[in-house]
């Protein structure tokens, strides 16, 4: 029974999230899901206790999909570089593979929706923020390397130049691939973004020193 209980409440999200591919711009009402799912409302209730509800288990998804990913591009990615290219990369190709929840996280099926609901989006995209600005952080330490920009503006930068992908997306009825020349751009963003961190004094002295002694 709690097998068949989890599968029917994944069909309502897959449910939700196709209806909000296949009606972009519509306000999806519980009683066109049910008869998408092929129940009554009251069904849906047994499952979720709101709309609301069936709204953050999508988030709930959004969260989970992305931050696995990005845990695991940490582990295999050591460049400061590589890691903003592939977790923006990542965060576009969810979007371009999910067109109905790319929605959700532009807040366009928000509208109208709990307050609550923007703010879980909103925290998400703050926390995606700053991870990038973390791995920021880290290239000075481990690769010399610090943003030419003040760390929050150029990791705002590097987020906003995705987010702005996404809304393109989304706006024109996910005709406009998110990801088409993205590449390209990335790499002009990349021109210049990051300058050495120029090494301290004192370990320039202590270098200087030991090749000295060197016979």
């Amino acid at each position: 029974m709690p097998q068949r209980k989890s599968q029917r409440r994944q069909q309502i999200l897959e449910a939700l999230a196709e209806m909000l591919e296949a009606n972009p711009g519509d306000r999806i009402t519980t009683a066109r899901l049910a008869e998408r799912v092929g129940v009554s409302e009251a069904a849906l209730y047994r499952h979720f206790p709101s709309k609301s509800k069936m709204f953050e288990g999508l988030i709930e998804f959004i969260e989970d999909s992305l931050f696995e990913r990005i845990a695991l591009i940490l582990r295999e990615q050591p460049a400061a570089t590589a890691r903003c290219e592939h977790m923006l990369g990542l965060l576009l190709s969810f979007v371009e593979h999910n067109p109905g929840i790319s929605r959700i996280m532009t807040g366009d099926a928000l509208a109208g929706e709990n307050p609550r609901l923007h703010q879980r989006v909103v925290q998400l995209f703050e926390r995606y923020e700053t991870q990038l600005r973390q791995v920021l952080r880290e290239a000075e330490v481990q690769e010399g390397l610090r943003p030419v920009l003040p760390l929050p503006a150029a990791a705002n930068l590097l987020m906003a130049s995705a987010e702005g992908r996404m809304t393109q997306f989304v706006r024109s009825g996910f005709r406009r691939s998110p990801t088409a020349d993205w590449t390209t751009q990335l790499s002009f963003i990349f021109e210049g973004f990051f300058r050495e961190v120029p090494r301290p004094l004192r370990e320039e002295q202590g270098g200087a020193q030991r090749e000295s002694r060197t016979p």
